[in-house]
């Protein structure tokens, strides 16, 4: 993979994060859950825990861009 690849690879992953988390949150609004408690469960959710460690590892994969010399 190029460094385009991956870095629209992050991009989608933390656009993807973004919507699942604003869902459980909505949801737990409209159940009216305490806020520790939809806190918890964002915390706690296996999806967004591998999505955090996909980014993670596409984070280490990108290379830093060159400095360019003047």
């Amino acid at each position: 993979m190029d460094q385009e690849d991956l870095k629209l690879s992050k991009k989608l992953i933390i656009s993807y994060k973004k919507r699942l988390e604003k869902e459980i949150l909505d949801r737990s609004m409209k159940l009216r859950m305490p806020q520790n408690k939809f806190e918890e469960i964002i915390h706690n959710n296996n999806e967004l825990i591998n999505l955090k460690k996909a980014l993670e590892n596409l984070e280490t994969e990108i290379e830093p861009e060159p400095h360019s010399k003047v």
